[in-house]
């Protein structure tokens, strides 16, 4: 089976993809998912988070939150606000956030590849969020939510992607932040044939968000195979839902850090011990990390940059900011040893700015800010590479992909 395919798509007609298109599910709580949608009954948050439509405090992982997706997504195809193409198709997808445009394609994307780590992965997945998207998939018997993927550059899929986008898009959306979101059908069955053969030549190619999505695909793809007496290894729930773009579009922001005590420490104490392995000087303005192995870090109403002493690590994972950060600071002096369940410690990504850095510290909730360089997607790649996974919250990615946009009917 081919790496990528076309599908039929499920999405809006034009004149409601505007409110039909969504932030990610998981971008938003339920009560700002309900803010967003007052007076817009079909917006995708009424199929991807349906306890807005559930009495406050439902279970978002109920049986009745499931039940009420599926049925508030049967019911936008039944008005005909959503329709499914009649054909497999190829869709150029563009994001343009201010000066950076990325441009790339809506594909099926194999699970049997994935399982291979053929479409390779950098971060490990939790159960409970797993379960979540599988209950959501099999309830609507879609997937929703889009993979975001990346790929090294291929001229014939450059070649049809610039011929396409010369024509007016089935539509073009605003969606948050400003960002736009722009779609192309390419239904033609000879650039549809070029696309499917150019992407089956690539060796790798990586899995940049999504990989609870990714994962909760490959164990129906397992479930559905197993009941399927008839199984073919064709069938629609053999791929994904994906968006690929080319490596070199793609735009990793920085995803920093605030913990919430100084782990019995007083400022100066703490200062002291950072000297042992960081150069640290006082900044007259926000400390905004200018290259790999420098980090701000906003203390008691002062910024501060930190540069490290050491050479990095040859291991790509010991080598990221992330883990030089955790294995200098988090872990010895501040006592985080797992960011993933240490309540002390949370995460903000880079489009809220160093800004939200002070007002969590200067609040009093937290106590120390630390500000980090973008990983890159070259770093990405070698960990994927390697076999290794990254810390968590190593990568924020921006633009987002919207839902509701296209949906991957099984």
């Amino acid at each position: 089976m081919p790496l990528f395919r076309p599908f039929k798509a499920v999405r809006p007609v034009p004149a409601f993809a505007q409110e039909v298109a969504a932030p990610p599910y998981d971008v938003l709580n339920a009560e700002e998912a309900r803010q967003k949608t007052n007076g817009k009954p079909y917006s995708f948050l009424h199929i991807s988070k349906a306890e807005i439509d559930l009495p406050e405090n439902t279970d978002p992982y109920s049986p009745a939150v499931y039940a009420k997706s599926a049925e508030n997504y049967r019911a936008l195809l039944e008005k005909g606000v959503l329709k499914q193409d009649e054909k497999p198709c190829y869709y150029v997808y563009r994001a343009t956030m201010g000066d950076h445009v990325q441009t790339g394609l809506a594909v099926a994307a194999s699970v049997a590849e994935y399982d291979k780590n053929r479409i390779r992965r950098h971060e490990f997945t939790r159960v409970d969020k797993e379960d979540d998207r599988v209950r959501q998939i099999d309830a609507l018997n879609a997937q929703t939510g889009p993979a975001l993927l990346a790929y090294r550059q291929i001229p014939e899929i450059d070649a049809i992607i610039k011929k396409t986008v010369k024509s007016a898009p089935a539509y073009e959306i605003t969606g948050d932040n400003a960002i736009r979101h722009a779609l192309w059908v390419i239904d033609g069955d000879a650039d549809i044939a070029v696309i499917t053969a150019a992407f089956d030549k690539q060796n790798v190619v990586y899995i940049a968000d999504g990989h609870h999505r990714s994962a909760a695909a490959s164990r129906v793809a397992k479930a559905r195979a197993k009941a399927n007496p008839n199984h073919t290894g064709n069938e629609d729930y053999n791929y994904f839902l994906a968006v690929a773009f080319p490596i070199s579009e793609m735009k990793i922001l920085d995803y920093n850090r605030v913990v919430k005590d100084l782990n019995g420490m007083t400022a100066e104490a703490f200062l002291n011990a950072l000297t042992e392995n960081f150069t640290v000087i006082s900044a007259n303005e926000q400390a905004k990390p200018s290259e790999k192995g420098m980090f701000g870090m906003y203390l008691a109403g002062q910024w501060y940059e930190l540069k490290t002493k050491h050479a990095a690590p040859a291991d790509p994972v010991k080598a990221l900011d992330v883990s030089i950060l955790s294995d200098l600071v988090l872990t010895p002096l501040l006592g985080i040893k797992d960011p993933r369940t240490d309540k002390r410690i949370d995460f903000v990504g880079g489009m809220r700015g160093l800004k939200e850095l002070e007002k969590r510290v200067d609040s009093g909730e937290m106590a120390v800010a630390f500000a980090l360089y973008p990983t890159s997607m070259t770093e990405l790649t070698a960990v994927a590479d390697s076999g290794q996974v990254m810390p968590p919250k190593s990568t924020w990615f921006e633009p987002k992909l919207v839902d509701g946009l296209v949906s991957n009917p099984l």
